[in-house]
């Protein structure tokens, strides 16, 4: 029997900062790397990982590779969505193993064309429908798990936070109008659905491809179990209609804690389940129950306005475990 614990963590813009600033990384990583050790994971899904540069060579995800230092996750496999010249400056999916890497791929936008939509507000006005992208792909990784494969994809949908419309912001957090502010939110809501639809879409042709796959999608969905795009990934039968699709469904296994601990970020005092582990229903054999880390979780909505005042990140990590 193999034991295997998987995480879903959004380490919030973990990142090196300038000198003098605070929290320094130092300071983050004080504070955060017993978190690593506490989640005991053989898989970690981390979001919101920064890339450095150091001169001559490829922008590389040195921070987080200080912060696993130390852990059970020290030089572990870092399967990451890149650019042509190393990870992205901000922001990167990684996906933390020391099990042995069959494949991996990133999508954006590969399953899903960018919609097209002329913005109402705009100033000046949209003559054409423009495209709306989204910012972030999606990271699939095949893992070996004791001679079989694992399907792991990490995720970063769109968050609520309304996307900017030409001539309609006044400052950073100043909207001209509450229409335009509307829109913003319109097409934010846009973008984090078509990331879900992708996400669905490469989940059904895993499935098409092998129906017995074993696949976990984990990651920040900024949405609850019950929101659309969350609903959108997991394909249940009451949505669909059809009981011949019951062995596509993926299952939010966060589902068994206590729902007075089922959060995962605080939002004006109040407790959201931002952050899952979906998985498929043939996976459920294996599992054996989920913490959520949350004890320690701060408001940064209401405390500060800031979300760079506390060293810890504003989210809680989430972590199964599996027998196989």
């Amino acid at each position: 029997m193999v034991t295997v614990r998987i995480a879903t963590f959004n380490i919030e813009n973990f990142d090196e900062t300038a000198p003098g600033a605070k929290p320094s990384l130092a300071e983050r990583i004080e504070l955060m790397r017993p978190q690593i050790v506490r989640l005991r994971a053989d898989v970690v899904c981390f979001q919101e990982v920064h890339g450095q540069e150091r001169a001559g060579q490829p922008r590389d995800l040195l921070a987080l590779k200080e912060l696993l230092k130390g852990t059970n996750l020290d030089g572990a496999t870092l399967v990451s969505t890149r650019t042509g010249d190393g990870v992205y400056n901000e922001r990167n999916l990684v996906v933390a193993t020391h099990l042995p890497v069959l494949a991996f791929r990133q999508l954006r936008n590969d399953l899903v064309a960018m919609p097209l939509y002329r913005r109402l507000t705009a100033v000046p006005a949209d003559t054409a429908a423009v495209e709306i992208a989204v910012e972030r792909p999606v990271l699939h990784v095949e893992l070996d798990l004791a001679g079989s494969r694992l399907h792991v994809i990490n995720v970063h949908l769109k968050s609520k936070i309304p996307t900017d419309i030409p001539g309609q912001k006044i400052d950073a957090f100043t909207w001209r109008s509450a229409e335009s502010w509307a829109e913003g939110f319109f097409i934010s809501s846009m973008k984090r659905m078509s990331q879900a639809l992708e996400v669905r879409r490469l989940v059904e042709q895993i499935l098409t491809a092998d129906e017995a796959a074993r696949i976990v999608v984990a990651g920040d969905f900024n949405a609850s179990p019950d929101d659309v795009p969350v609903q959108a990934i997991r394909g249940d039968v009451e949505n669909t209609g059809n009981g011949a699709l019951a062995g596509r469904v993926l299952v939010p296994i966060e589902q068994t804690i206590a729902a007075p601990a089922r959060y995962t970020l605080f939002h004006h005092g109040r407790g959201e389940m931002l952050d899952h582990l979906l998985i498929t229903r043939n996976l459920l054999a294996n599992y054996r129950g989920s913490e959520i880390h949350n004890e320690l979780l701060h408001d940064e909505s209401a405390a500060f306005a800031e979300d760079k005042k506390y060293p810890e990140s504003d989210h809680a990590p989430v972590v199964a475990t599996f027998e196989f």
